[in-house]
C-alpha cells in the first residue's frame, strides 16, 4: 500500500490538518474537539464501518493521539478531552507507548490461516488432499474445503495448487513487524508488546484499517510558533519529492519560513559528521583489529533492536551522535535561545527524542505526512511559492543517507579517499528481520571486519512510516538531490 493515496491515508492526514487548525484558530479547544468527530463523519451513513457512531468513536481516538495523548482504556469512563489542558503546552515529549493499537478499529484479522478460494476448480487429482498431513482437507459439493480445527498451517497444500486456488491469510500488521510485537487480545484484536517494539512504524502503515497509530507534537509545535519562542527546523534529506514533484528544496525551506520557523537547516549536516568520525572509528578499531565489527547508529530502531535482542553488541554500535542530534547541537550553538524540531521519514526518531539524552537538543520531531497537515490548515500552496533561498549545507554523502546503504556506503567513501591504504568491508540489512538475521550472523563471528548498517524501513529513510510518496519515486529524487550537492565529501578534519 506504500505510495497509494488510501481512505486511511486521507483520513489521517484529514485528522492532522483539524487538529493544526484547532492550534490555529480554536477560541475554546475543549468544545471544538468534542465537535471535531462531528466535522470529520458529517453524514448519516457510515462508510467504512458499521455505523457512524463507531467511526466517531474511532476518530476521538485518533484525534487523542494527534494531541499526543494516550487512548482512553475500554473498561472505564473517560472522557474524550480527559487531559486536553495537560498537553495544551508549548513542551510535551512523548510518552510511550509511541505506537499504539486503537481497539475498536482493529479487524482482529486472522492471524495465519489457509483458506480455499474460489478459484477452485474441483479438480480430480485433488493434490491439496493427498499432501495434507493431518487430513485436514476435504471435498464439499466438488470443491476443497479446510478444516481449520485440523489444520497445522503446513502450507503443503498451497504449494501443489495448480490453480492457486489456496490463500495463505496473515495478519498484515504481524507480517510486517520483524521483531514479533504484534500480539492478540481476548477478541484476537491486535496488540502491542512493547518490551519487544521498537517504534519502528511498519504495522502502522501495512494496516488496512489504520488501526494502529503513533502520537503526534503537531499540536505542541504550532504553540510554540504561537508563543514567540524562536523555532528552527532541520530537515531530513529524504524529504525531497515528498511535497510534489514542483516542490524544491529552495521551495520548501521558504514554506517551513512561512510557517513560522526562523531558519532550516539540512539534517545531513550531522550525516557528514558522522560519516567522517565512523570512518576514523573504522579505521582505528576494526581494520586494527581492536574490535571484531562495528555497527552505525543512525537509526534508532535498528540501535534498539541490537540492545534489545543483541546485548553482547552493545559495544559494537557506533558511540557517535545520530545526524539528528549532531545537527540538533550545531543549532543549539549558534542560537542557544532556540527550540529545535526535527522534521524527517521516521517513527522512530520520536522514539529517539524522547529519551532524556537526548530532549535538551531536540525539542519537537515530527513526519513529512504530520507536516503536509499543518501546511493545508495554514493554506500554504508549497508549489506557488516564488523564493531566492537556497539549501547547500550539506555534502553528497550527508544527504545518502536518506537511503539503504547509503550511510555505508558514505563512510566507505570518506576511507576511500582519506585512508586509501585501507580495506573496507561493508554490509548493509533493510527490514527488521534482515537486520535481525545479520546480527545473529556477526554474533557468530561472520561479519568480522565489517561496517555493519542497519534500516528497520526496507528502502531505509525514504520509506519511512511518516512519508507521502512510493518508495522508488523517493528513491530517485534523493539521488537527484545527492548529484546536486555543492562537495562529494565532508573535509576530514571534521
Amino acid at each position: 500500500m506504500r505510495g497509494i493515496d488510501t481512505q486511511v491515508r486521507k483520513l489521517r492526514r484529514r485528522v492532522f490538518k483539524e487538529i493544526a487548525n484547532l492550534a490555529y484558530h480554536s477560541k475554546d479547544l475543549i468544545n471544538d474537539v468534542e465537535a471535531l468527530p462531528y466535522k470529520i463523519v458529517d453524514y448519516d451513513e457510515p462508510e467504512y464501518r458499521e455505523s457512524v457512531y463507531r467511526e466517531r468513536a474511532i476518530i476521538r481516538e485518533r484525534i487523542r493521539l494527534a494531541m499526543g495523548m494516550s487512548l482512553r482504556p475500554e473498561n472505564v469512563p473517560v472522557h474524550a478531552t480527559q487531559g486536553m489542558e495537560e498537553t495544551n503546552i508549548t513542551e510535551k515529549y512523548y510518552e510511550p507507548p509511541l505506537m499504539q493499537v486503537i481497539p475498536s478499529a482493529c479487524n482482529a484479522c486472522p492471524e495465519n490461516r489457509y483458506a480455499v478460494t474460489d478459484k477452485c476448480m474441483g479438480c480430480i487429482a485433488h493434490p491439496c488432499r493427498e499432501v495434507c498431513p493431518r487430513d485436514a482437507i476435504s471435498m464439499i459439493n466438488g470443491k476443497s474445503v479446510i478444516d481449520q480445527e485440523k489444520c497445522i498451517k503446513c502450507g503443503k497444500c498451497k504449494s501443489v495448487c495448480p490453480y492457486d486456488a489456496i490463500s495463505h491469510q496473515v495478519r498484515p500488521c504481524a507480517a510486517a513487524c520483524g521483531v514479533g510485537a504484534i500480539k492478540n487480545d481476548r477478541l484476537n484484536r491486535a496488540v502491542i508488546d512493547n518490551d519487544v517494539c521498537v517504534s519502528c512504524g511498519m504495522c502502522m502503515v501495512s494496516c488496512p484499517f489504520g488501526a494502529i497509530a503513533d502520537k503526534s507534537q503537531i499540536f505542541q509545535l504550532i504553540r510554540a510558533l504561537q508563543s514567540g519562542k524562536k523555532i528552527i527546523a532541520q530537515v531530513a534529506p529524504a524529504f525531497v519529492g515528498q511535497f510534489g514533484p514542483q516542490v524544491t528544496p529552495a521551495i520548501f525551506k521558504a514554506a517551513l519560513k512561512e510557517l513560522g520557523f526562523a531558519e532550516v537547516y539540512e539534517t545531513a549536516i550531522g550525516a557528514d559528521m558522522g560519516a567522517m568520525a565512523e570512518a576514523k572509528h573504522y579505521v582505528e578499531q576494526v581494520a586494527s583489529k581492536k574490535q571484531p565489527f562495528s555497527l552505525t547508529s543512525c537509526c534508532p530502531s535498528w540501535s534498539v533492536l541490537a540492545k534489545k535482542f543483541f546485548p553482547e553488541t552493545m559495544d559494537k554500535i557506533s558511540n557517535e551522535l545520530t545526524p539528528m542530534v549532531a545537527t540538533a547541537r550545531i543549532i543549539k550553538e549558534e542560537h542557544p535561545d532556540a527550540g529545535v524540531v526535527f522534521i524527517g521519514p521516521c517513527a522512530s526518531k520520536k522514539l529517539e527524542a524522547s529519551r532524556r539524552t537526548v530532549r535538551s537538543d531536540v525539542d519537537f520531531v515530527i513526519t513529512f505526512e504530520e507536516l503536509a497537515g499543518m501546511f493545508e490548515a495554514k493554506g500554504i500552496e508549497l508549489s506557488g511559492i516564488d523564493t531566492d533561498e537556497v539549501m547547500e549545507d550539506a555534502t553528497s554523502a550527508g544527504r545518502g543517507y536518506g537511503v539503504a546503504g547509503g550511510v555505508a556506503s558514505a563512510i566507505e567513501e570518506c576511507i576511500q579517499e582519506y585512508y586509501p591504504d585501507v580495506d573496507v568491508h561493508i554490509e548493509h540489512a533493510e527490514s527488521l528481520s534482515e537486520c535481525k538475521k545479520i546480527l545473529m550472523l556477526a554474533k557468530a563471528g561472520k561479519k568480522n571486519g565489517c561496517l555493519i548498517e542497519g534500516m528497520a524501513c526496507p528502502g531505509g529513510c525514504i520509506a519511512g512510516a511518516g512519508t507521502n510518496i512510493a518508495i522508488p519515486q523517493a528513491a530517485k529524487e534523493l539521488a537527484e538531490f545527492k548529484k546536486k550537492a555543492l562537495k562529494k565529501l565532508p573535509d576530514k578534519e571534521q
